[in-house]
């Protein structure tokens, strides 16, 4: 129980690391100070916007971008501009204040924990005790002896069985599947290679040249050949076709 509520305290300091700053972001500050951040006069905007008009006719002109006959004129003008700007009043300009969330998103935020732990206890099972790491590797070791006995079984029933007949390919075609599930690609390519000599199949002939490759490391020539066979026998949208073209492309620069 001193465990579980541990959990609890430390999942509450994680939203509030989350969720005060962003309320205090949403929180409405005094209209006066947001007013004082957005101040700004007629006289600031018109200055900053001449002088960096100045500073760009000097730039055309020393870049030979306007003669100096009319970077004469242009500067007289930009000045007479500044003067008449410097001129304003200095007083507050009109501005649209920035919509700010309000007291309704900071109650926004604060219903998420809310609303996520209900939905947690609604699916949840927080009495459900920790899993300890050895049980589930324990677990997942019973799991895999068992595909190992299951495949040794389908083996078994594979040697009993004429190789050509249909039974047998599909056979070896699932074989196949179990080893690449487990990443066994030499043994999944030899069932696959199996099926493909009682039938051809542009599919498992890229299933068994993709998980020779892998087996290998790289793209031997006969892997190479496999996958040009089926990709000259398999229709223009089948979707390993980038696949099989990216792996010949390795084959040609290795």
């Amino acid at each position: 129980m001193s465990g579980q509520i541990v959990l609890w305290i430390e999942i509450l300091l994680l939203c509030l690391v989350v969720l005060v700053p962003a309320g205090y972001a949403a929180w409405p500050h005094s209209v006066e100070a947001s007013a004082r951040r957005r101040t700004r006069t007629q006289r600031e905007p018109a200055l900053a916007l001449h002088r960096a008009q100045l500073l760009e006719l000097e730039r055309d002109r020393a870049g030979g971008l306007i003669a100096p006959s009319e970077h004469a004129g242009a500067r007289l003008e930009l000045e007479r501009r500044l003067l008449r700007a410097a001129a304003l009043p200095d007083e507050p300009a009109t501005s649209t204040p920035r919509a700010r969330p309000g007291r309704g998103g900071v109650f926004a935020l604060a219903a998420i924990p809310v609303v996520a732990l209900g939905l947690y206890l609604l699916g949840g099972q927080p009495g459900l005790p920790a899993q300890p790491l050895a049980v589930r590797l324990a677990q997942a070791d019973a799991r895999s002896q068992e595909d190992a006995a299951l495949i040794d079984t389908l083996r078994q029933g594979l040697a009993k069985l004429d190789p050509a007949s249909p039974e047998a390919r599909q056979g070896f075609i699932l074989l196949g599947q179990a080893e690449a599930s487990r990443g066994n690609w030499g043994a999944a390519a030899a069932a696959w290679r199996v099926a493909l000599a009682h039938g051809f199949d542009s599919t498992i002939a890229v299933q068994t040249a993709e998980a020779q490759a892998r087996a290998d490391g790289r793209v031997s020539p006969a892997s190479a050949a496999l996958f040009r066979r089926a990709l000259d026998t398999a229709p223009a949208d089948v979707p390993w076709r980038q696949l099989a073209e990216q792996r010949l492309a390795q084959s040609e620069h290795q």
